[in-house]
């Protein structure tokens, strides 16, 4: 199915891009909300995730000593800032793609990536706040209000993935009810039977010309029979 003008919640390809009426599309601002609280994420832990004591310069990790709880953090963090700044691409030229096959995978990927960021957000946020709960006072001198922050906003990612996770299915449904409605069930027409050559009949039929009966000459006898 080709060229279809409006599938999947885009406007007809081949239309001039309007900035403004980009940016204030409902999915375009929960993705930048959620490029900067993932971004925050990662910079929290990065810069102060890390600390040592001053009887021992070996770094460790601020959520209990727990080295998975930063690198969890850091690593969803990082590809979560990465895939909103490739969704928010593919946004942009989202209505340029006129093929409606290329635009249902995109938006698959698109639902697909925000249902399991979704998810592990909700693990990060309940990870690091079990860790934190852990950690003692005296180990965290420095980096606890990076610490705190990191929690925060994983918290407020898992709702900002949701509204991501709620607009794809949206826009994927969509899609599916713009096919139902221009699809053409391409089932065979009902075959007739031959008719007849008009003005023929059966009780018409001559015989064709220069044809005679097959007559024997006259005066021939047939030879005799010993």
């Amino acid at each position: 199915m080709e060229g279809g003008g409006g599938a999947y919640g885009a406007a007809k390809a081949g239309g001039a891009f309007d900035l403004l009426r980009f940016v204030q599309q409902p999915q375009v601002l929960a993705r930048i909300v959620s490029a900067v609280f993932a971004l925050i994420v990662f910079a929290c832990l990065v810069g102060d995730g890390y600390t040592s004591l001053a009887e021992d310069p070996q770094l460790f990790c601020v959520f209990n000593h727990n080295e998975d709880a930063c690198r969890y953090g850091i690593g969803i963090g990082v590809l979560a800032f990465l895939a909103c700044i490739f969704f928010f691409m593919v946004d942009v030229y989202f209505p340029q793609i006129s093929n409606t096959t290329d635009r249902k995978y995109l938006v698959l990927a698109d639902l697909g990536f925000s249902g399991l960021w979704t998810f592990l957000w909700f693990i990060g946020f309940c990870f690091l706040t079990n860790q934190w709960s852990w950690t003692r006072a005296e180990d965290v001198s420095i980096g606890a209000d990076s610490a705190r922050a990191a929690i925060t906003f994983s918290f407020f990612s898992i709702f900002s993935w949701g509204l991501l996770l709620t607009f794809a299915y949206k826009r994927y449904k969509m899609g599916v009810e713009d096919f139902a409605q221009s699809y053409v069930d391409p089932s065979p027409e009902v075959s007739t039977p031959y008719s007849s050559y008009p003005n023929i009949s059966h009780e018409s039929y001559q015989q064709p010309p220069f044809t005679q009966t097959a007559e024997p000459p006259e005066g021939y006898q047939p030879p005799p029979v010993y």
